[in-house]
């Protein structure tokens, strides 16, 4: 399912043509392979469906992973209707740089959409919107329209042959596709090979491989010392000298001069409620007041799972001197935030629709506001990556899960107290801080919030920062109102932690 590239004279961009910046532009690998020139599954899934929807609108590079300066030029036989030039990783836009391709960038530069199932969505909908009757096209995102949307795009391995004999119901798809009328032509004219496969076995006679382990399972299910319940985990913790503990704020009556800020700056531009705006701006003074001590001139600011941009626009507008990046994954989202940045004239922020692990670039800061389950902790992890400082704020305990990625006690030291199931009792009670709950449960909803916080701040202790964990000003502002700041230069915190 990979093509090969064969000899041939090819356009080896050395800059972009003026006229590119007037369409949008679609960045695709291209690898090097024992000498060959090959295009990854990815970029032949992308160019087998432009190829596929007559896509003749976005201007396509492909980039080699490797220099290929003064080597031999390389070109698979041009497609018909799909102009290909090449460009090397050091000419391709700023925001493009930032991210891992394929990547397709709209003509001002500062609009980025990242990873496999964006580009391909953005493909399909750009082809429907230019042309209605394309059915064939538009039914490719299924009678509801959603499918590739918000997609985790996480493959446990290579989808060759082999597996899909292991794969009845794939296999089945997959001979399917193929009878679909166009589909062998755009496969043909991209280079993609289709695999003949023989008739498929039964699911009963397939073993599907499993990526748990049984015996890990199997100790979890029979963890004699699991207590159910909040207040025995939480006490085991005490025991071992653990409890939840908070650093007060560093600027507790900070506030932005809302009044006097640009309506397009508001958090009620974004559509809310007076009262939901009021509690938002709250939030955001609560935010804000620390990046500004944190950010200096010259810094890039990523603000992570962004939505609509509401603490990336305020950063922009309040902090000139900085380039501020809004990473989010629904498209919506970042339209509505991009019309707020049009409206305020804003020249020092970019857009990146993408999941989180596509945003590959350099910076000194991360944000998130309300960064749900474990997308709190891939934040953390992805600002530790970089040596960043980092000002989170979590959300969603109750969907705090183990993933391939994080796992959950985070610290060595609460895994040296702490089950998995023990943890997340803890995170489940820690859900538990709504306004209309009893004092009593909001109460230990409360401390368990702030023990999962503070096993999120052991572990970035232990990776050599410097964290406190904190409650935002007023408490009402949300009933989940904590706030993890960390520092690879403790000194820069402003705190004590």
């Amino acid at each position: 399912m990979m093509a090969k590239m064969q000899e041939t004279s090819f356009e080896v961009v050395g800059e972009m043509k003026n006229n590119s910046v007037h369409e949008e532009c679609l960045y695709l690998e291209l690898s090097n392979h024992t000498g060959d020139k090959i295009l990854p599954l990815h970029t032949s899934i992308v160019l087998f469906l432009m190829s596929y929807c007559d896509s003749t609108s976005i201007k396509v590079f492909l980039v080699p992973n490797e220099d290929i300066a003064g080597g031999p030029l390389w070109k698979k036989e041009a497609l018909a209707n799909i102009p290909i030039s090449i460009l090397s990783q050091q000419e391709l836009p700023p925001v493009v740089r930032s991210c891992r391709l394929p990547a397709l960038v709209e003509k001002d530069g500062k609009f980025c959409r990242a990873g496999l199932a964006v580009v391909l969505r953005h493909i399909i909908q750009r082809t429907c919107d230019a042309d209605c009757n394309r059915k064939d096209v538009s039914e490719l995102l299924g009678f509801k329209k959603t499918c590739l949307k918000a997609c985790a795009e996480v493959s446990l391995g290579d989808c060759r042959g082999e597996m899909l004999k292991a794969l009845p119901m794939l296999a089945r798809w997959y001979q399917h596709v193929q009878e679909v009328s166009g589909v062998k032509k755009a496969a043909a004219s991209c280079g993609i090979h289709l695999l003949s496969l023989p008739a498929p076995l039964s699911s009963a006679a397939v073993l599907i491989p499993s990526s748990c382990d049984p015996e890990n399972e199997k100790a979890e299910t029979t963890d004699l010392h699991f207590r159910g319940g909040p207040r025995p985990t939480m006490n085991k913790l005490e025991e071992h000298g653990i409890s939840a503990k908070f650093t007060s704020h560093p600027c507790p009556s900070w506030s932005l001069d809302w009044r006097n800020l640009p309506v397009a700056v508001n958090p009620i531009e974004g559509k809310l409620s007076f009262e939901r705006a009021l509690r938002k701006q709250q939030q955001l003074d609560n935010i804000i007041s620390i990046v500004a001590k944190l950010a200096k001139p010259g810094d890039t600011i990523v603000d992570f799972c962004s939505g609509g941009g509401h603490v990336g626009i305020v950063l922009a507008h309040i902090l000139p001197l900085c380039q501020v990046i809004l990473v989010e994954n629904k498209e919506e989202s970042l339209v509505r935030a991009k019309d707020r940045r049009d409206n305020l004239s804003l020249n020092n922020i970019w857009f990146v629709q993408a999941n989180l692990d596509y945003f590959t670039g350099p910076f000194e800061i991360g944000v998130a506001l309300h960064a749900c389950g474990v997308a709190t902790d891939m934040v953390i992890d992805r600002c530790i990556k970089a040596l960043a400082a980092f000002v989170i704020s979590p959300c969603c305990y109750g969907f705090i899960q183990n993933t391939i990625k994080p796992t959950f006690p985070r610290s060595q030291k609460f895994k040296s107290v702490l089950s998995y199931k023990e943890h997340m009792v803890l995170c489940r009670f820690a859900d538990q801080t709504a306004v209309q709950l009893p004092p009593e449960r909001r109460i230990i909803g409360k401390k368990c919030m702030g023990l999962v916080d503070l096993d999120r701040a052991c572990s970035a202790e232990e990776c050599g920062y410097t964290v406190y964990v904190t409650s935002m000003e007023p408490d009402s502002c949300s009933p989940k109102n904590n706030l993890i700041v960390g520092s690879s230069s403790g000194h820069c915190l402003g705190v004590t932690a």
